[in-house]
């Protein structure tokens, strides 16, 4: 490729009849004007069109990066839910577990309750009878004692009793 410098050192032979030397030397200094111009033109944009490369590389491996990092970050995203998922199972596994344990627990206490209502109302039915019995005895001791006023003589033995005792039972 020529140069500024190539065309401003070229010369020309003469010749007897030839071109006007000052046109053409006009011509060639408007020429390597204009070609100094090019040539710096040029210079520039294979500059610019290298770092215009430069800059796709980065850019490319910009791009390569930030694909890889979305990749990992769906990978970890991913595995964040299966992880949450793992994990809200086992809370309901752990809270069906409770459950059943104080559905156990409760049923334990209602079947306790229920003995023990049981019982209670046995004591309270043998309570009863115990006192009708001894209500039932103090009126016919009362009846008694109303019959032995009209007939004092009545010793206490016919009746059953000994030494003026009161049946308990």
């Amino acid at each position: 490729m020529l140069t500024p410098l190539d065309i401003h050192n070229q010369e020309f032979k003469r010749s007897f009849r030839g071109y006007n030397e000052d046109e053409i030397d006009t011509f060639l200094d408007r020429v390597i004007k204009d070609y100094e111009q090019l040539y710096r033109d040029n210079v520039q944009l294979k500059e610019k069109a290298n770092q215009m490369q430069d800059d796709i590389g980065r850019f490319k491996q910009m791009e390569a990066t930030l694909h890889e990092t979305l990749l990992i970050a769906q990978k970890t995203a991913e595995e964040v839910k299966t992880n949450a998922q793992k994990e809200a199972a086992n809370i309901v596994q752990e809270a069906q577990l409770n459950a059943k344990k104080m559905m156990i627990e409760a049923a334990e206490k209602v079947h306790q309750q229920t003995l023990s209502y049981q019982d209670m109302q046995r004591q309270y039915d043998s309570f009863q009878t115990k006192m009708k019995t001894l209500l039932v005895t103090q009126l016919n001791l009362l009846d008694l004692t109303d019959q032995s006023s009209t007939a004092e003589n009545v010793p206490l033995q016919e009746v059953g009793l000994h030494n003026n005792e009161i049946p308990l039972d």
